[in-house]
Parts: structure tokens; sequence; C-alpha cells
């Protein structure tokens, strides 16, 4: 027998990955798969991918029914995923991948979500410095957004080390459309999509921004000011951030932002600095829990340049919660997940 976990929210995307995870993972057993929606439902109707699912079908959120696994995942919208959270008894360890508990502050909650703050729990980013410990002794986490993983991986230990300014942070990310989650939309039909590039959320108004300056300001000790600007992509996964900030000084160079990344990252089994000449591509993460990273120093605008790359359904959601429940759980962190993608 192995340690059983519960999903609530196992038919969107983030949820169908979890479910894939989960039933390779060589210690968690697959409990109560919740989707209020589809309650009733064949899993195998949402996820043709997993066949190894055939005759397991969708339960109602019934909480007292996810109370009896040894771990919760919570793939549900923020408002369902807090009130779910609630019910849940306080000694059972949960994952949630919804942006619910992921902000310290509450004025910036209600800026940004319009809603009352759930509260704040463990953020669930193992490679930030010292969270790690604290992700193993947690009983709650928030597994991070996935534009936020992508762009805090890329700028933090440049932050750290004093190479870069935190007043002056641009990012610009493509993602897939998987990210907006599955409910029907007319701006996600292929039509719309296909051959297209838009911007969409742009002027700072998108939700992973405030979740980006918290992490941000977490090392740099200041508060730092992020200009995000997310674009939709033809692509149904992945994530590329082009991450620029104002250098520290005139002598940084890009052999001094790739040593302080190679450092940062050298123990680090799934982020990944390219070798010189090499740069990110979202087709080399599919598939896999890997963040891949490259740097320049642009001595013409006095900008460091990160860009990085990772797969939104990934460590940008399902993958990154399996690898905070294993340290929750006191399993390999790397069990269950790769940094291999998967080509072509």
């Amino acid at each position: 027998m192995g340690i059983r976990v519960a999903v609530a929210g196992g038919s969107g995307y983030a949820g169908g990955e979890l479910l894939r995870l989960i039933t390779c993972h060589p210690s968690l057993e697959l409990g109560p798969v919740a989707a209020a929606a589809s309650a009733g439902a064949a899993v195998t109707d949402a996820h043709q991918h997993l066949p190894g699912l055939a005759g397991r079908t969708f339960e109602r959120l019934d909480v007292s029914r996810l109370a009896n696994a040894d771990l919760v995942f919570l793939a549900l919208p923020s408002e369902e995923s807090a009130k779910a959270a609630a019910a849940l008894p306080g000694h059972l360890p949960v994952v949630d991948l919804s942006a619910s508990f992921r902000l310290a502050d509450p004025a910036a909650w209600a800026r940004y979500y319009q809603t009352s703050h759930a509260g704040t729990w463990t953020y669930g980013l193992p490679e930030l410095p010292g969270k790690r410990d604290q992700i193993r002794t947690a009983h709650r986490a928030a597994a991070p957004g996935c534009y936020a993983t992508t762009a805090i991986l890329a700028l933090v230990p440049l932050l750290a080390a004093g190479l870069i300014e935190p007043a002056d942070i641009v990012i610009v990310a493509a993602s897939g459309t998987s990210g907006a989650g599955r409910a029907a939309s007319v701006p996600l039909m292929a039509t719309e999509v296909m051959g297209a590039m838009s911007a969409y959320k742009a002027g700072g108004v998108h939700r992973h921004t405030p979740e980006i300056e918290q992490a941000l300001g977490e090392v740099s000790g200041t508060a730092p000011v992020v200009s995000f600007t997310p674009t939709l992509a033809p692509m149904p996964r992945g994530i590329l951030a082009t991450c620029t900030a104002r250098l520290a000084r005139p002598d940084v160079s890009t052999t001094a932002l790739r040593e302080t990344l190679a450092r940062a990252y050298q123990e680090e089994p799934f982020v990944h600095l390219l070798a010189e000449g090499h740069w990110p591509t979202t087709a080399a993460t599919n598939g896999s829990n890997a963040v891949h990273l490259q740097c320049a120093a642009d001595a013409h605008a006095g900008r460091a340049i990160v860009v990085a790359a990772l797969d939104n359904l990934g460590k940008g959601a399902a993958g990154q919660a399996i690898q905070v429940a294993n340290l929750m759980l006191g399993l390999p962190e790397t069990a269950g997940l790769s940094a291999q993608g998967v080509a072509p």
C-alpha cells in the first residue's frame, strides 16, 4: 500500500497532469478524485491519455472523503479551494495549486483578486533560499503560479548577489493555452489562437505580479517594482519568460551572471543553466519538471537578460505540487518526477 492521496479538481488540465504523475509515482496511491461539474463521469472521458484510470469516475466534492487520504491536492479555482481547505482537518497535509494562500499581504490580495484574503501558507517553491526546510515541516503549502515560478527562478540568484537592481524589472512571458484552464472561451478557440500571438492583462494587472514581487522582495530586502506583460502563444503548454533588470554596476558581465546562476542551481535537480550559446525553448521542457535558463549582460542597455522556459502544467503546476508533496511526506524530492522533456 502506498501513501494515499486525494485530488480535488481532477477534471482540469492541471488536475489531469496531477493524475498522470500520481499514477506513475513509486510511493503514491490515488484515492478519491473529485470534480464537482463532472461528478459521475468517467475519468477517461476527460483524460483519454490516462488509460490506467479506466473504470474510475469523478466524485462530487465531499470534504469528508478527501479527509480520509494521507495528503490532499487542491486543483480548484481560488474561492472554491479556500472553502475546501477551511473544511479539511488542520493536521492533514494539503498542497493547494490555486492562488488562495500564496500572498502574505491582504491588501495585495484585495487589489488583485477582489475577494477576502483566506490566509497565507508556506510558499511551495523549494529552490528559494530557506523554503525547502519550511516545506518539509509544513502541513499546508501553496504551490506557486506558473508565470511566477518562471520569473522568480530566473531573477532571485541575481538579486541575492546584488548584480541587478530591484526597482526596474521587466518581464514579458508567453504561455500556452492550457494556462487559461479548460473552460470554453472564444479567445481560446483554435481559430482564434492558431497563427497568432496576443497580449492580455497588460499594465500591471496580472495576478501573478504581486506574487513575483513578494518573492523577489524577500531576497532583495526592498520592495521591487515589476512590470509584467503576459502573452498567449499558439501552443498547448509551456512558458517562455524574458526577464530583464538594470545591472547594479556597469562592470557586471555575462560571465558574472552565468557564474551566479550556476552556483545557485548547481545542486538543484530541476533547474538547469544551459550551455553558452543555447537559449531556452518551451519544447525542451514539455512533459518535465525542469526549468531551463540562459542569460546575458546587455552592456548597451545596461540590463541583465534572463530567459527561462518551463512546462506550465509541470514545474508550473502539477509537477511542482508533487515535488512539494514529496518533501512534506518525507519522500525523495525527485520521486515520480523527471527533468527530461518530451520531443519532438
